[in-house]
């Protein structure tokens, strides 16, 4: 006799298989802090090859205006800017992926643990039906 209960089980187990487990189970075999500093990390580091090309085209579009009338005061404030947008750019970066990623290690692991709490249930239906017939 077919179980209503254990048909749906299994097909919202197949699939998550099919979609989902294999970035889960990626995600969640990492601690919550490394995930979330590695990622962050990474994201810092591409935010800074970002910058450092916006900052080099920048200069290069505006080279005329730049060279123009150029004293010691105002590069050290252009580079003051520069500075001070790539620290103010990093902690929003910062912050963001820090909550952002933080965000999907909970889920992928929220996830995870459903699917092992529903393959421990299927593992208890079958037993059960095993005792029955």
């Amino acid at each position: 006799m077919l179980d209503v209960k254990r048909i749906r089980l299994m097909a919202r187990m197949a699939q998550y298989e099919k979609n989902d487990i294999r970035n889960d189970m990626k995600i969640s075999t990492y601690y919550k802090k490394d995930y979330v500093s590695l990622n962050t990390l990474i994201t810092v580091l591409w935010m800074t090859v970002g910058y450092g090309i916006l900052a080099a085209l920048f200069a290069v579009c505006y080279m005329d205006e730049i060279l123009e009338n150029l004293t010691i005061s105002k590069i050290t404030f252009l580079g003051g800017a520069a500075v001070a947008g790539y620290v103010a750019m990093l902690i929003v970066y910062v912050i963001g992926a820090g909550i952002f990623y933080r965000g999907r290690h909970n889920r992928a692991k929220q996830r995870v643990k459903k699917y092992y709490r529903d393959l421990s249930r299927l593992g208890k239906m079958e037993v059960k039906e095993k005792k029955k017939v």
